[in-house]
């Protein structure tokens, strides 16, 4: 979707992915190597700039590309954002508040944890963990204790259980000369640790987006983000925010503003990498998407959508992503627009009938 997004801004792209099924191969030219391939960053470094789409990519790779061409963002920011201990620490230093946490990386560091975070948390895999992977709610210290030892001794965060109203997110893109703009504020619903859907515009947004910018632009600036990055958020009963999760990319929840009439995420970030024209970007109607995720087999049931019924409800827009069908991936989205948020609204409860 980045790809085809810098399309018709006459930028080409490469793509440095090992998965041979790689759905940018379609539009992009594709190298399929390892991350830190020497001939694939080789080739790497031939380009203007060099983006990523999502955070489980060696830093070390990053670290090959610094000197030789501008990497947005560059290796800190992707080691900060990539474990979620450094990232809620970075959090905290750039001023914006977290559920409260403990990092949890030895057996000493469970005794008293769980009453420091307020008796209740959900532990979590500081690495390599997204979409509910690696997580586990924990209520007493024996389930604690169970759950770390699950993980093989993996470092994690035992983050205390919030009680928010609902979560949020803003992406927030500032390029190398410091000019920052942002995204809209989108509200989200997960099932199941993924996300389901995402509905622009959010609930309570006129309160709440001047707030979101504003932490949005701290972490941006402290960090020195060159490119784009999205912050997910708990909103509190009493309109305050805490940032859940920072992402150094485009983000799922953002997919909606390819349809909605505006400038969408992906082409944001390429001209924030690229150092283009950048202005705020959002949808000019009301707009959703519904994430279509790969489901386990029951027999006598398809696994499909109803693909007819969707397409030939008004404003959908399917957006399929070529990849091989897993239980538990994201195969696809569809954006839906509409007039209004009423109409927006009874469409987006039919459409989520559609989609199991």
């Amino acid at each position: 979707m980045l790809a085809l997004a810098a399309l018709p801004l006459g930028v080409r792209v490469v793509v440095l992915e090992p998965d041979p099924n790689a759905p940018a191969r379609l539009c992009a030219e594709h190298l399929h190597a390892a991350y830190t391939d020497a001939e694939g960053l080789a080739r790497l470094a031939e380009c203007s700039a060099v983006t990523l789409e999502f955070e489980n990519v060696p830093t070390e790779a990053l670290e090959a590309l610094a000197g030789q061409i501008p990497v947005r963002p560059g290796a800190a920011l992707l080691e900060r954002t990539k474990h979620r201990a450094r990232e809620k620490e970075a959090l905290r230093a750039a001023g914006v508040q977290t559920a409260p946490f403990v990092v949890i990386e030895s057996d000493a560091d469970l005794q008293g944890a769980l009453a420091t975070v307020g008796g209740r948390g959900i532990l979590k895999t500081s690495e390599l963990g997204y979409d509910g992977k690696g997580q586990a709610r924990v209520n007493t210290d024996a389930e604690l204790s169970e759950a770390w030892a699950e993980t093989n001794g993996a470092a994690c965060v035992l983050e205390g259980l919030v009680a928010f109203v609902r979560e949020v997110s803003l992406s927030v893109a500032r390029t190398a000369a410091g000019q920052v703009a942002f995204g809209p504020l989108i509200e989200n619903v997960h099932r199941d640790g993924i996300l389901r859907t995402s509905v622009f515009p959010a609930t309570g947004a006129a309160t709440l987006e001047p707030l979101a910018r504003e932490l949005a632009r701290a972490c941006a600036e402290a960090w020195a983000l060159e490119g784009l990055m999205t912050l997910e958020f708990f909103v509190l009963e009493g309109g305050e925010l805490l940032v859940n999760e920072v992402a150094p990319r485009v983000h799922n929840s953002g997919h909606l503003t390819q349809d909605g009439g505006g400038l969408s995420q992906f082409e944001a970030q390429v001209r924030a990498v690229l150092g283009l024209p950048l202005t705020d970007w959002r949808p000019l109607h009301p707009t959703a998407m519904v994430n279509i995720v790969g489901r386990d087999y029951v027999e006598g049931q398809s696994l499909d959508p109803d693909w007819d019924a969707i397409d030939a409800l008004p404003g959908t827009h399917l957006h399929l992503y070529h990849k091989t069908w897993r239980a538990g991936r994201k195969l696809g989205h569809v954006n839906l627009v509409a007039a209004d948020a009423g109409a927006l609204a009874a469409r987006l409860a039919e459409l989520e009938g559609l989609i199991p």
